[in-house]
C-alpha cells in the first residue's frame, strides 16, 4: 500500500477511536420553554452516590431569544450563570465561574431556566448532563469567606467602586485582573457585584493578601427581570426568582438586611427591553426598607429619580458604580462604557475595613466623583444637633469645603432645586449660608459641583428639622445615627421605588451628553 494511503487509513482509525472515546452525556433533555407568564421553569435530574463532578452543557436553540441558566442541588443553590454560554460545572474541590464547589449530594438536582427575553416561539432549548466519578477540573484554592480586617487605620475619605463584574457573572476578566486595574487607578476598595451568585467569595481569602491596600467588599447584584439592586456587604445567597415559591422583593430586602447588608437600587433609569434586560427599577416597595440608590451608574445619572424619591418623603443615600464588565479594558470610544473608577464613590470611614465602609455608607457619608478619582471633592457640614442624617436646629449654618474645583461651579441644592450657584475660584474653596428649619416637616440640603451643565461631584443630602422635633418621623433613630450634639457631614438616606422613569431615548441622549463632557474633561 502506498505510504500516503497508510497515513490516511491511520488517521481514519484514530478519528474513529477518538469519536468512540468521546464522553457521552448521562442525561439529555430537549424541550420548549412554557408559554405562560412564569419567568422561570425547572427540569429535574437524579444524581446517584459517588459522583464527584457534574457538568451541564446548555443551549438556546431559537435565535433572537435569551435564556438564563442556573443549578440547584437537593439542598439549594449551586450557581447561576445567567445568559452566558459557558456550561455549569460543579465539583467537590472546584467549579467553573458562577458556580460553587462542594460535596455532590445524591438525590434530585434541578436545572433552572429563566425566560429572560422570548421574542420567537416556540422557544427551543436543550442541555446535556455529565455525571462523573472522576474529576476533570483540578482542585482550586477555595475557602469560606473571612473578613480581612483593617487594611488602613486612618479615619478619612476612602475611594471605591460598588458595581463591578468579573467572569463570575457576565464579564470576561478574572478577579485578579479586575483588582489589578482597580489598584492601578488608585481605589481603596471595590465590590464585585456578580449577578445573583456568591461564587467568588470562596476565592477572596486567597487573593486579598496580594492586594494589601485594596479592600474587597463582599456583595452581590440582585438581578431580576424588573429591576437590579446591590446588596452591599452580603455573604449569604438570597433568592431572586420573584414570584416563584413565595419569593418577593420585600422578602429579599429583609433577608439581605438580616445578614447586615445594605440594599441599594442600581441604575433605575437605564432603558430596559432589548437594551438592558431588567435594568429599569419597576417594583413598588416600602421606601423605608431600601438603603440606597445608585445615583451615578457608569454614564447613567439618576439624580431625577433620586430627587423624586426624596420629594415623596424617602431618605436616599447616594452611591455610585461603574458597572464595568471588562476590568478597565473595554472600548473607551463607546459612550456607554465606563471603566472601573468611573464613577468613584468616596466614603468617610473610621478605617479601611468592611465594617467601617459599611458604617460610612449607613451614615450617608458618601460623595460621588462622576468621572474619576481626580474630580473635585466636596465636604458638607450642617451645624446642630444631629441624629443619623438629620440635624435638629431652628437655624443652622450650611457649609461646604471644595478641593481641586477651580473652574467649576458649586451648586447649593434645597429640596431638589438649585438655590445658589457660585464659581469656584480658589483651592480650597469654602461657602456657607444660614438656613432655617421649616415650621413643620423637614428640608434637605446638599452640594453639587458642575462643569458646564454636567455634574462632576454629587454630595449626599443632610436633613434639617426644627429643634423641638426631637425624633425622626417614624419615632426612631436611623441606622448609623449620631447622638444629639454631634455634627458630621453626609446623610443616611432611604429611598422609595418607582416605575415612572422608562425614558430610553431621552436617557440615551443624556448619556451621550455625559460622555461628551467626560471626554472633553479628560482631553
Amino acid at each position: 500500500m502506498p505510504l500516503h494511503l497508510v497515513w490516511i487509513s491511520l488517521c481514519l482509525v484514530l478519528a474513529a477511536n477518538s469519536a468512540h472515546a468521546q464522553e457521552m452525556p448521562t442525561f439529555h433533555h430537549g424541550g420548549i420553554a412554557p408559554d405562560g407568564p412564569e419567568a422561570f421553569f425547572f427540569v429535574e435530574f437524579e444524581v446517584p452516590e459517588d459522583i464527584v463532578e457534574i457538568e451541564v452543557r446548555h443551549a438556546n436553540l431559537t435565535p433572537g431569544n435569551n435564556l438564563d441558566w442556573g443549578l440547584d442541588d437537593p439542598n439549594g443553590f449551586r450557581g447561576w450563570g445567567g445568559g452566558k454560554g459557558q456550561p455549569a460545572l460543579v465539583g467537590v474541590d472546584a467549579a467553573w465561574p458562577s458556580y460553587i464547589p462542594g460535596p455532590i449530594p445524591a438525590g434530585t438536582w434541578k436545572v433552572w431556566i429563566g425566560k429572560a427575553n422570548i421574542v420567537e416561539t416556540p422557544a427551543l432549548y436543550e442541555f446535556d448532563v455529565f455525571l462523573r466519578t472522576e474529576a476533570t477540573v483540578e482542585s482550586q484554592m477555595r475557602a469560606p469567606y473571612e473578613d480581612p480586617g483593617v487594611l488602613d487605620s486612618e479615619a478619612r475619605w476612602y475611594a471605591g467602586d460598588f458595581h463591578v463584574h468579573t467572569h463570575h457573572s457576565d464579564g470576561p476578566p478574572s478577579i485578579r485582573e479586575t483588582l489589578e486595574f482597580a489598584e492601578g487607578v488608585g481605589l481603596d476598595f471595590i465590590m464585585l457585584s456578580e449577578h445573583n451568585t456568591n461564587s467568588g467569595l470562596t476565592l477572596y481569602k486567597s487573593v486579598q493578601p496580594d492586594f494589601p491596600t485594596l479592600l474587597i467588599i463582599p456583595g452581590v447584584e440582585w438581578t431580576t427581570y424588573h429591576g437590579h439592586a446591590n446588596a452591599i456587604g452580603a455573604i449569604e445567597w438570597v433568592d431572586f426568582k420573584v414570584g416563584v415559591g413565595g419569593v418577593t422583593v420585600e422578602g429579599a430586602i429583609q433577608a439581605y438586611q438580616d445578614q447586615g447588608a445594605l440594599f441599594s437600587i442600581n441604575h433605575p433609569t437605564v432603558p430596559g427591553d432589548d437594551f438592558c434586560i431588567g435594568c429599569p427599577w419597576e417594583y413598588e416597595v416600602d421606601p423605608t426598607t431600601v438603603d440606597g440608590l445608585e445615583t451615578q451608574g457608569g454614564p447613567w445619572n439618576a439624580n431625577a429619580f433620586w430627587e423624586q424619591m426624596c420629594a415623596n418623603g424617602s431618605h436616599a443615600v447616594s452611591v455610585g458604580g461603574s458597572d464595568d464588565h471588562n476590568a478597565g479594558q473595554g472600548n473607551l470610544d463607546n459612550p456607554l462604557y465606563s471603566p472601573i473608577g468611573a464613577p468613584v464613590t468616596m466614603v468617610f470611614a473610621e478605617d479601611l475595613s468592611v465594617d467601617a465602609i459599611m458604617d460610612g455608607v449607613r451614615a450617608g457619608r458618601t460623595v460621588i466623583k462622576v468621572n474619576n478619582i481626580d474630580d473635585p471633592m466636596l465636604e458638607t457640614e450642617l451645624a446642630g444637633d444631629r441624629v443619623g442624617d438629620t440635624v435638629f436646629a431652628d437655624t443652622a449654618i450650611l457649609s461646604v469645603t471644595v478641593t481641586d474645583g477651580v473652574g467649576n461651579d458649586l451648586q447649593v441644592i434645597k429640596n431638589g432645586a438649585v438655590v445658589d450657584s457660585v464659581p469656584i475660584t480658589t483651592n480650597p474653596f469654602t461657602h456657607e449660608r444660614s438656613v432655617d428649619a421649616p415650621a413643620e416637616g423637614e428640608d434637605r440640603y446638599r452640594h453639587q459641583i458642575v462643569l458646564g451643565v454636567e455634574p462632576t461631584t454629587i454630595g449626599s443630602y443632610v436633613w434639617l428639622r426644627a429643634a423641638d422635633e426631637t425624633s425622626m418621623p417614624d419615632g426612631g433613630v436611623p441606622d448609623g445615627g449620631t447622638e444629639p450634639g454631634e455634627s458630621s457631614s453626609g446623610c443616611n438616606c432611604r429611598i422609595a421605588s418607582t416605575s415612572d422613569y422608562d425614558t430610553g431615548f431621552l436617557l440615551a441622549v443624556l448619556a451621550l451628553g455625559a460622555w461628551y463632557w467626560r471626554r472633553r474633561r479628560a482631553s
